[in-house]
């Protein structure tokens, strides 16, 4: 029998150099490295959470920003229930291509999947070039919410997982999986 009642997959994506590994290993070890390590195709972490007195296991798949690996992290969306898509607060560019992102969840993902936007590096506000006003004004077009985080210095990193899972939670108690609750 399994240990846990419900499993999410989580897809993290966004452009190489926004935090994405950084906001991974700081949820699930809690630890945070400055050096920067690219990654290589995908990666995944497995942490089990408590949500609504479920046992929750998270398998969160972290994929490579650069553009050489789309066309392999692409199949990493079938099957997922939530993406956190991350940008970096002090790199308009990165910012400028969540668009590009989003297309991607909607073209090889399900229509029922969970959208978080996350903006990492808040701590860095010296560099800010993304308010948090355009960030909140993207995600309420796209229908997603909006979190700002630091991996580095442990802000809202756990808030934006738990956001992303209580609602995937919400929507499936209210879809036609309910009786799994």
């Amino acid at each position: 029998m399994a240990d846990y009642d419900l499993l999410f997959k989580i897809l993290v994506i966004g452009d190489d150099k926004t935090g994405k590994s950084a906001l991974l290993l700081r949820y699930v070890d809690d630890t945070f490295s400055e050096s920067y390590i690219a990654s290589i195709g995908v990666d995944f972490r497995l942490k089990t959470i408590k949500l609504h007195g479920k046992t929750v296991k998270l398998q969160i798949w972290d994929t490579a920003g650069e553009e050489r690996f789309r066309t392999i992290t692409t199949g990493y969306y079938q099957a997922t229930q939530g993406v956190i898509i991350v940008f970096d607060v002090t790199d308009r560019s990165t910012f400028r291509r969540v668009e590009s992102w989003v297309t991607d969840i909607e073209k090889y993902g399900s229509n029922e999947v969970e959208k978080l936007l996350v903006g990492n590096k808040c701590d860095i506000t010296s560099k800010r070039c993304v308010t948090e006003e355009e960030a909140k004004s993207l995600a309420l077009k796209n229908n997603m919410e909006y979190v700002e985080t630091s991996a580095k210095e442990n802000i809202n990193v756990e808030k934006a997982f738990e956001t992303l899972c209580k609602d995937k939670w919400e929507e499936k108690r209210n879809s036609r999986w309910c009786n799994l609750f």
